[in-house]
């Protein structure tokens, strides 16, 4: 403070720092703020961490630090880089030779347990393998000649084991046939702007997330189900593209620190076998292919750490309740035949406008029922509460969620605003997934600070990040690096501690084996403590944390440790 300041105050009376009544009101708000850090989800892990640990939490929240006095926080990248919840390329690339994107990357990360199969895979990576695929063809209901065409209109893939002859009129043509198949390179080559690399970039703007951020929220919903995911399930799900995409996808979990996964799947699609241009009539053989690409990555040198992947059965929410129970009764099926590879049940589609959970009873009851006849447990995991709205049909969805008993639920933005339910979760031991960057490209939670995250960790609520579907968003390589990175910078309340306790959550809360309700709750209350396969699995966690802690510590105290 300068002379001329301290003067004026000391002629006016202005109370010092230094005064007791100004120390008593300083105690008093450190005191209130430690109350309220005690109630956060990471307040016991925090006092019960290693010396080490505690050192490498310290050089983190230093890099960290140095990371966003770097950042404009407005965005503006006139004197500063641009936040990384901005969702921008140069953001991205930047943020990804940054100290701190080595140390989260090398960070061990647990489970992913929210990731929708299809929409994961890297769109560049599918189109190779459209083209390196025999037989692969495209039809559509009707010619593509116009910019609305070429931006909206429906279209697929099948696969033929015979290739259709290449002297058809073209896809590009009003002489085209409705429907009829074409050669995918024939329809790449004749595309019309600039051939084949047109067709590659076109095909990846109908298979990549497009609308500005405006146009999210439920549109934004909406149209992930209806424009994007039909072209990627028709691209997916033949037999050589499933098996390469699996291995492809499997391969970036494990890069990055992640040891077990749980896939969404809406069983909604047709798919083939190699060499057979008729599609399956069940699901049977698409779990055999899922099971040995599962297990020949387990058994290569760089899957030997990997735990293995489950399946999470969905089906469409706005269904008539015959489709549905249909689908439900190949879910039991298909259970009884691989038992080992369905986690859970779930429901797809727009929260807001197709049937809501208290509309669906009747057949969700009944699925119970089924089940238990059959003695399988096939436990409940939600999507419920994807709003920003408050009272309306998808924030009435979390109560039925809670009362039906979902073990996790996903996506619930509008969760915050119950604080019974908030309870209600804690009490029952329910996990809240979340996908920053999902949330931000659909348009609900832009930029991330906006997001609901921390509201609820500081109310002790046990969360688990997840990556949704980056491939459908253009969001780079499959895993939990970005997710993780960016809740580092936008909430300066995280901290190594907090992204380490959702890690944790991410396994205690993993389906790794079917369980009664009674043996699941016993699992998550006891921890690491317990006697159980998840008990080892966070021993094993635990001793990879120590590991990367002395890692960072060796690799940056000299850079961070004195600051």
């Amino acid at each position: 403070m300068e002379a001329q300041d301290m003067s004026w105050e000391a002629e006016e009376g202005v109370p010092q720092t230094q005064d007791p009544f100004i120390q008593r009101f300083l105690d008093g708000r450190d005191a209130l703020i430690q109350r309220e850090v005690s109630q956060r989800h990471d307040f016991n892990l925090h006092n019960s961490l290693p010396p080490v640990a505690h050192q490498a939490c310290q050089i983190v929240s230093q890099a960290c630090a140095r990371e966003l006095a770097q950042i404009q926080p407005d965005g503006s990248p006139a004197d500063g880089f641009l936040h990384p919840s901005l969702m921008s390329g140069q953001a991205k690339e930047r943020c990804e030779q940054s100290d701190l994107w080595r140390i989260v990357r090398r960070l061990p990360k647990g489970s992913l347990l929210h990731g929708h199969l299809p929409a994961m895979i890297d769109t560049d990576f599918l189109i190779d393998q459209v083209f390196a695929t025999p037989g692969i063809h495209i039809s559509a209901p009707k010619p593509l000649t116009t910019q609305p065409d070429y931006q909206d209109g429906p279209l697929l893939f099948h696969y033929l084991p015979t290739e259709t002859s290449r002297d058809k009129p073209s896809l590009w043509s009003h002489d085209y046939i409705p429907s009829d198949p074409i050669v995918v390179r024939t329809a790449a080559t004749s595309f019309p702007n600039s051939g084949e690399a047109g067709f590659r970039r076109w095909l990846k703007c109908r298979c990549t997330w497009q609308p500005p951020r405006a146009e999210g929220g439920s549109k934004g919903v909406s149209d992930f189900f209806r424009c994007y995911l039909p072209i990627i399930n028709s691209l997916f799900h033949h037999e050589p593209i499933l098996r390469s995409a699996l291995r492809h996808i499997l391969s970036q979990l494990v890069a990055d620190r992640i040891r077990y996964v749980e896939f969404r799947v809406a069983f909604t699609f047709q798919y083939t076998l190699q060499g057979n241009g008729k599609s399956e009539n069940d699901y049977s053989a698409w779990f055999q292919i899922f099971h040995e690409e599962v297990e020949r990555f387990r058994s290569s040198e760089e899957g030997k750490q990997f735990y293995g992947a489950r399946i999470i059965w969905t089906t469409m929410r706005g269904l008539s309740n015959k489709d549905i129970g249909l689908s439900m009764k190949q879910c039991i099926l298909t259970k009884q035949k691989f038992p080992d590879l369905i986690s859970g049940f779930d429901l797809f589609g727009m929260e807001s406008h197709e049937r809501p959970l208290n509309d669906l009873l009747p057949i969700l009851f009944w699925f119970r029922g089924r089940c238990a006849d059959e003695g399988l447990d096939i436990p409940f995991i939600f999507h419920a509460g994807q709003t920003l709205g408050d009272g309306d049909q998808t924030d009435d969805n979390l109560f039925d969620a809670v009362l039906l008993g979902s073990r996790r639920i996903s996506q619930p933005l509008s969760l915050y605003k119950h604080p019974l339910l908030i309870d209600l979760i804690k009490t029952k031991g329910i996990l809240v997934e979340y996908s920053l960057r999902t949330s931000a490209c659909l348009g609900f939670t832009s930029p991330f600070q906006s997001h609901p995250l921390p509201a609820l960790l500081s109310r002790g609520v046990s969360v688990a990040l997840s990556n949704d579907s980056p491939g459908l968003f253009g969001l780079g390589d499959n895993g939990l690096s970005s997710e993780y990175l960016g809740a580092l910078l936008a909430f300066q309340n995280m901290g190594l501690t907090g992204l380490t306790m959702m890690a944790e959550n991410s396994i205690r809360w993993s389906c790794y084996e079917d369980q009664s309700l009674k043996e699941w709750a016993t699992d998550i209350e006891e921890g690491i403590v317990g006697e159980g396969l998840k008990a080892s699995r966070l021993q094993e966690f635990y001793a990879d944390f120590e590991s990367f802690c002395e890692w960072v510590v060796q690799e940056f105290e000299a850079k961070y440790g004195d600051q």
